[in-house]
């Protein structure tokens, strides 16, 4: 053992930091990968592998360069948190509206809650506030928020010891804050008694009538009063968010345009938000059950167009013409969102158009948008680099805020997350295009995190056996499990029995409130609906942003 110990002795202290981080970061995704009955540590497991390195570091006399390790940490933060900006920029504004709404408040009481726990524990006990920051964000699965945390003591000048107690509570409380959110939806699905066949067939008609997605409509016109006008003179048709891709008059579908003379009996294709699809089929006439496939007896086609030429960046739909091109863009998908083809929507890169017209006028308009595949797959380095450079500037700026006695800065957590979820709503600017392929958002996402808790766990790992042993560990545990599950079950059971909120939708609710990928795996696994998943994606990065700002406003407000 003494030879092995006098080699690492003799390692550069970059050497030296680099092989336990990168040691502690192996050992923690094997770690997170085990699970039993499905729960596992998940990405956590790198915290831990850290602590344990760094614990096993500290017996054998072993130190690491501060300076080394100190960059590490908060260069895998600043890649974590810009990468979930990138991530959830371009829905981020959306969630926050129509349908999205009440899920959005319900989460949002959940985080509040839980800060207001924190709070009360502070005045009622001696816990010291860096270590109640760390529990909070550890009772609720959330690692950007400890970045957070140690970032705004940094900031104010904590001491050492200090800045070492979020990373201890966020280690001592993170266990529990994976079972917390599982423990939270089987008491509120045993307690009152739901049924989930129930809950999915009230989710699949509460989707169909609303406007989650871009439903369609096929319409047959009886309204005598349209006989012999165009479609171009019905209110409301075009331009307002509703799309006739196709119509069938006699035996012939064709491609509609504003000039179309309509007869009673024509069947018209409409895509389109819920309520205005419902609006225009009072209009035209009535709703039919015909089908106005293009697959067969119709030289109709539709594909699926990628937006990849820096021409047509930032131009709206309705510059490029399409009309007279012989076709029609019936939806948008954007980061998984179906958007109305609007004309006054703005084309960002990545956007995959429904484009519907002969195939020879389809593959014209193809040019048009660019549909280079191989685009799509690649990082614009240039463009994140900026916005990194910007998110630290922002960051870094003093917010002065009455009744704080120090100004309000959103730090290396915030400054990036807030930078990033702009930049992506942007799309582009000049040369730079904030677009990032998802394997590739999460690849550099995943580097981040391990990087940042392989970090933590090494500064923390030499006390944070002793704080469980010998300290305040088991009751820094119980105080957690009530931020855990306090603000889950009182706003679950609220959010059930008042508002009367989907059980699976807030499953994904409870989830995404925590922030936490591994309970939005248990709650899929009861229900292959997609109301989880939904209401997971809806709340995340109104949630992320709270979970990051919350530690920063607790240190400010009471240290």
């Amino acid at each position: 053992m003494e030879p092995i110990l006098a080699f690492l002795h003799g390692l550069p202290d970059v050497a030296l930091a680099t092989a336990a981080l990168s040691l502690a970061g192996s050992l923690g995704l094997w770690l997170g990968g085990l699970q039993v009955r499905g729960v596992g540590l998940g990405i956590g497991g790198v915290l831990f592998a850290g602590i344990f390195v760094g614990h096993l570091a500290g017996m054998a006399g072993i130190g690491f360069d501060h300076a080394t390790i100190e960059f590490v940490r908060e260069f895998g933060l600043i890649i974590f948190v810009f990468t979930i900006g990138i991530q959830v920029g371009p829905g981020f504004f959306a969630t926050l509206q129509k349908s999205g709404l009440q899920l959005n408040l319900i989460a949002a009481a959940i985080v509040t809650l839980g800060v207001l726990i924190t709070v009360a524990l502070h005045f009622a006990t001696d816990i010291p506030l860096p270590a109640l920051v760390g529990l909070m964000s550890g009772a609720v699965t959330n690692t950007p928020g400890l970045g957070a945390a140690t970032q705004v003591l940094k900031d104010i000048g904590a001491d050492g010891a200090s800045m070492a107690l979020p990373s201890l509570g966020y280690a001592v409380a993170y266990p529990f804050g994976i079972v917390g959110i599982l423990i939270s939806m089987l008491l509120i699905r045993a307690v009152l008694r739901v049924n989930i066949a129930e809950e999915e067939t009230a989710f699949e008609h509460s989707r169909k009538q609303g406007d989650a997605e871009l439903p369609v409509m096929n319409v047959r016109v009886k309204n005598p009063n349209l006989a012999g006008l165009t479609l171009g003179e019905v209110p409301d048709l075009f331009d307002k968010g509703v799309v006739v891709s196709r119509m069938r008059k006699g035996d012939d579908l064709i491609h509609p345009v504003r000039e179309t003379p309509i007869a009673i009996g024509d069947v018209v294709h409409l895509v389109g938000p819920a309520p205005l699809l419902h609006n225009m089929m009072l209009i035209l006439g009535e709703q039919v059950d015909v089908a106005l496939t293009t697959t067969k007896g119709t030289n109709l086609v539709w594909e699926r167009i990628a937006v990849t030429e820096k021409r047509a960046l930032g131009h709206r739909i309705r510059d490029f013409g399409l009309e007279s091109r012989g076709v029609t863009i019936s939806r948008v998908s954007r980061a998984g969102t179906q958007l109305p083809a609007q004309g006054g929507l703005a084309l960002q890169f990545g956007d995959i158009l429904t484009v519907v017209g002969t195939a020879s006028d389809v593959a014209a308009a193809r040019s048009l948008f660019g549909d280079q595949r191989r685009h799509l797959d690649e990082v614009q380095f240039s463009a994140v680099f900026i916005g990194i450079v910007l998110g630290i500037l922002l960051g870094s700026i003093p917010i002065l805020i009455p009744g704080l006695p120090a100004p309000l800065k959103l730090g290396l957590a915030g400054g990036p997350l807030v930078v990033a979820i702009l930049l992506a709503r942007l799309g582009d600017f000049g040369p730079f295009v904030w677009f990032m392929p998802p394997v590739a958002n999460h690849a550099l996402r995943e580097l981040g995190i391990v990087l940042f808790l392989a970090a933590v766990g090494l500064k923390a790992g030499d006390q944070f056996v002793d704080t469980l042993i010998h300290g305040d560990g088991f009751m820094w545990m119980g105080y957690a499990v009530l931020i855990t599950l306090l603000p889950l079950l009182i706003v679950g059971f609220v959010a059930r029995m008042v508002f009367k909120v989907n059980y699976l939708s807030l499953s994904g609710v409870l989830a995404g409130s925590m922030t936490d990928p591994p309970a939005l795996a248990f709650a899929n696994a009861m229900s292959p609906s997609a109301a989880q998943s939904i209401g997971y994606a809806s709340v995340y990065p109104l949630v992320m942003c709270m979970r990051i700002l919350a530690p920063q406003i607790l240190v400010l407000l009471l240290m």
